[in-house]
């Protein structure tokens, strides 16, 4: 192939426009690759040039978009979790439906967006490495952690305010809707992990039902006396 037939290739509109759109979607691969990464062989374990490799990038072009691992690890965590709830916060203001069914429509938004998504696999890393990374643990709890509670504080509120359930400690209901969830990420990968596990989990039967057992129990009725 000869310099002038080079040239004329790189100035083909089709091939610019084929390398505008592999540069506008190189963060998201990268972001891609270190997800991996980070899951399956750990924070301290996962080097930079591991992820540029298997973007298909060099690891000069890796620092280029995120110029530490500490950086990279943030952006994974607001591309996969932070960006739901922030989704979560429009559907809280938009709502029309009964506060319960706004539960149920978060906690299976959160399934189908994370949970059930190699993303879940953020929060076992989080729990196994927070020793070894106190400042990205702070990072998890103030960009994931207390904003999914305001979140999910802001669903139970409304539905205290409207009148559907109970006057009862917000936070506490809001751990109470959480701790099902996360069980049932760890589960699924423990269950994964096994040739033949013992207990068979439907994800959307298991969700349902967990927020149907708590609802039963925020609802007004007028036989029980009001707790608190």
């Amino acid at each position: 192939m000869t310099t002038t037939t080079l040239n004329a290739e790189s100035s083909c509109p089709l091939t610019r426009l084929t390398r505008r759109r592999r540069k506008v979607a190189r963060p998201q691969e990268l972001l891609e690759a270190a997800l991996t990464l980070f899951i399956e062989k750990g924070l301290a374990a996962t080097r930079a040039e591991e992820v540029a490799k298997l973007a298909g990038v060099s690891k000069g072009t890796l620092y280029l978009y995120y110029p530490s691992k500490d950086e990279l690890f943030k952006a994974v965590v607001r591309a996969h979790l932070t960006q739901v709830i922030v989704e979560g916060e429009g559907l809280v203001e938009q709502y029309d439906g009964s506060s319960s069914e706004l539960l149920q429509d978060l906690a299976q938004t959160w399934w189908s967006r994370v949970g059930q998504a190699k993303a879940a696999g953020i929060s076992k890393l989080i729990i196994a490495e927070a020793a070894n990374f106190p400042d990205l643990a702070q990072f998890y709890m103030d960009e994931v952690v207390v904003p999914c509670h305001n979140l999910l504080s802001r669903a139970v509120q409304r539905g205290i305010d409207r009148g559907e359930f109970r006057p009862m400690d917000v936070s506490s209901v809001v751990m109470a809707l959480v701790a099902p969830m996360q069980f049932l990420v760890l589960y699924r990968q423990c269950a994964d992990a096994c040739i033949a596990p013992p207990i068979q989990l439907q994800p959307d039967v298991f969700i349902r039902t967990q927020i149907e057992l708590l609802l039963r129990g925020l609802e007004v009725r007028p036989d029980l006396p009001q707790a608190f």
